[in-house]
This record gives C-alpha cells, structure tokens and sequence, in this order.
C-alpha cells in the first residue's frame, strides 16, 4: 500500500526510516496503512470480542461474526491470527483520519504496541512528515 507521504513505499521496507525518539509526533502514520494481524487477546482488549465469548465461543464463529460486521478481513485458522478489516483509503479503522492518530491507543494490538520493535524491518518505520502529507 503506498503512503500518504510519497517518498515512503511501506511495501518496500528500504525507503524505511531508523526509528528515533520522537518521530511519531510529527509522522503521518504511514504505519497505520499496513495489515495487523491480531489475536484474540487483542480483540478482548479492543472491545470487539467478549471475554466469555473468546473462552467459549469457536475462534471460527467468532472470526464469522467479526468479518459479516466489517471488523475483520481476514482469519487464519491455522495460527488463529485476524487481520483487522481497513477503510478504502487502506488506513486502519481506528486511525483518525484528520489528525492521523490512533483512537484507541489505550486498547491498541500488540502489533502496534511492539511496533517498530519487530516487524518487516525491526528498528525501522515507514516514516513521512506529517507537512508534507498535506
């Protein structure tokens, strides 16, 4: 998925920035545009499955149900991983359009809570100005 930022390809991950202190406050949230892949703890947290439910509910149904509601795209049945379903614009659904900040921060995945830790490139971040998305 291209960036907002057109010098950041986040496909592409050597057009990725060394993550610093900081750098989030004046991103675009480039990184808020890639596939998360969750878990069910992730979707207790998020409020979009019941404790209860995730106990003693199939991950299946539970997958059936998020994904007739547009809360996910994908479900790996092997693994039990969820990909979270993203707007047209191919941002995450819970990203602030406007601002380009996360509005559930307090909630977020693991993903996005160990992010630029690990992933694709760890240590690195799909980096864009958030001036020069405008």
């Amino acid at each position: 998925m291209r960036s907002p930022i057109a010098v950041v390809d986040v496909d592409r991950c050597e057009t990725w920035t060394r993550y610093k202190n900081g750098l989030c406050d004046s991103c675009a949230a480039n990184c808020c545009t890639m596939p998360v892949e969750v878990k069910m703890a992730d979707l207790v947290r998020l409020e979009l499955v019941d404790p209860f439910e995730a106990e003693h509910e199939d991950p299946k149904q539970i997958a059936k149900r998020l994904s007739k509601a547009g809360l996910i795209d994908h479900f790996n049945f092997k693994n039990s991983i969820f990909s979270l379903a993203r707007r047209a614009s191919g941002d995450c659904q819970f990203l602030d359009a406007k601002t380009r900040r996360c509005t559930v921060y307090d909630k977020r995945p693991n993903t996005c809570r160990l992010h630029p830790q690990v992933g694709p490139r760890p240590n690195h971040c799909p980096y864009g100005n958030k001036a020069q998305s405008r």
